[in-house]
């Protein structure tokens, strides 16, 4: 798996949109967090950009990120927000030259559709906070992408879940939302789990559907040679008026119930307040305990 180089002071670091549309103003805060720690935003087109719901239309998209991607000057590419669209764009973009010099891309939800379509590159990525919602982050999850970005990050410990499925777990750090890993099954951008370890979260599913969603990665084969398995927000989540009869947590339980890999749920990432950064494609190790969870990069 290849890593990119960390970040140091006076980077630049590209700002662009590859799903929703979003204006300048909504990422300011974040953007002056970004420059407090040394970093120099570039923003792409596609800020301030519009088609309907879209930050310009899939060309437009596809070619903001290209040019990023191909620029030498820039070393990361922080993904401004998610909603819908970046799967829109994913196979009209050229890879190559990315993959002879890696750069880290950042984000999460909709930004899924990145991380796991590079790590069949073989290449790390960051799961984090965008710049239309960092600054509203726990100060713990700020500090984490701040540690992420330059390096620093080395562990995670939280306190266990009395849900947890204890035991430990080595291997390739993988996931984000499982909205996003659910619609990419069966594409050339589905991940392979054999031998990693995979976080899951999402946000604003019915109940029913979060279940079906569930019984699609285990039909695919998702959970057979897992090693662990983190659950992260499952934040505001439905329910029909004949109810399902189980809660989110309830539901990834029943799933994967007959599988040995530990289990660590209420994991603070996703689309939480606590949304603390992960290393995706990156080798860790995860120790689940009943009091205690501590996830360490190797």
């Amino acid at each position: 798996m290849l890593k990119s180089t960390f970040l140091n002071p006076g980077d630049k670091v590209a700002i662009v949109s590859t799903a929703r549309k979003i204006t300048l103003a909504e990422i300011q805060d974040s953007l002056e967090i970004l420059k407090s720690w040394g970093l120099v935003p570039v923003l792409g087109k596609t800020i301030g950009l519009e088609q309907d719901q879209f930050a310009g239309n899939d060309r437009e998209r596809a070619d903001d990120f290209q040019r990023m991607l191909d620029d030498d000057e820039i070393k990361a590419i922080w993904c401004a927000r998610g909603g819908y669209g970046t799967v829109r764009i994913i196979d009209h973009l050229d890879f190559s030259k990315f993959i002879k010099n890696p750069k880290w891309i950042i984000g999460y939800s909709d930004i899924s559709v990145l991380h796991s379509h590079l790590n069949n590159l073989g290449i790390a990525s960051i799961h984090g906070p965008m710049p239309v919602d960092l600054h509203k982050c726990s100060r713990e999850a700020i500090e984490s992408f701040r540690q992420a970005l330059f390096g620093k990050l080395n562990s995670v410990e939280i306190k266990g879940s009395k849900m947890n499925r204890t035991g430990e777990a080595k291997g390739q750090l993988v996931g984000g939302n499982l909205s996003i890993l659910y619609s990419l099954c069966g594409s050339r951008s589905s991940l392979d789990t054999a031998g990693k370890i995979l976080c899951i979260e999402d946000l604003d599913e019915y109940l029913y559907h979060l279940d079906r969603m569930l019984q699609n990665l285990k039909r695919n084969g998702y959970f057979e040679q897992l090693n662990g398995l983190i659950v992260g927000g499952m934040t505001k989540m439905h329910d029909n008026n004949i109810p399902f009869g189980k809660t989110a947590l309830e539901i990834i339980e029943e799933v994967v119930k007959d599988y040995d890999f530990p289990v660590a749920y209420e994991f603070p990432f996703g689309h939480i307040e606590d949304n603390r950064t992960l290393l995706l494609g990156t080798e860790a190790e995860l120790v689940v305990g009943e009091e205690q969870v501590k996830l360490s990069y190797i």
